[in-house]
């Protein structure tokens, strides 16, 4: 089986399609090597780093409970777990394990896409990706990627817009 034959790659993009995001679905990139972190993502696609789109599962614990939060973090920004906790009104929140991944995503951690898990997943999306015209995210397995637009990302997840850094935005930038 070809990684664009595989699974979770083929969910996504039966789910790009079906919302209408025609361009992303058929931009679905399969590449030499895992992209498992920004920094080779962005090497491999020639862009800047900050316009990829991490996928990071987190444990969100409410009470005795602790539920999956996804944060679509700038790959310039790291995530912080005080602001996602506030942002989501959490107990504290903190990174989650392979195991607890798998299971709330159906994927891997280095390729998680931000959508087409087995249930909707609680999403934040870091405003940092807006300064880009094409974000690129996983794709569900880590040697893909897609392209999409900022508005299109928070659409497709449903997810919430946020600082997920908690750093001041750089005007200059």
């Amino acid at each position: 089986m070809s990684t664009l034959d595989h699974p979770a790659v083929s969910k996504l993009a039966v789910m790009l399609r079906e919302a209408g995001m025609h361009q992303s679905a058929d931009g679905i990139r399969i590449l030499a090597d895992d992209v498992r972190t920004a920094a080779l993502a962005a090497a491999a696609l020639g862009v800047d780093v900050g316009a990829i789109a991490n996928s990071l599962v987190f444990k969100a614990r409410h009470g005795t409970e602790d539920r999956p939060l996804l944060a679509l973090t700038s790959g310039a920004h790291r995530a912080d777990t005080g602001v996602l906790a506030a942002l989501v009104g959490a107990d504290e929140v903190g990174r989650a394990d392979p195991a607890f991944v798998r299971a709330h995503t159906g994927q891997s951690i280095g390729g998680v896409a931000p959508v087409g898990h087995p249930a909707p997943l609680r999403t934040l999306v870091d405003r940092h990706l807006a300064r880009y015209d094409v974000v690129w995210a996983a794709a569900g397995h880590p040697k893909s990627v897609f392209p999409i637009a900022y508005a299109d990302l928070v659409t497709l997840t449903g997810g919430m817009a946020a600082n997920v850094s908690g750093e001041e935005d750089d005007p200059s930038s």
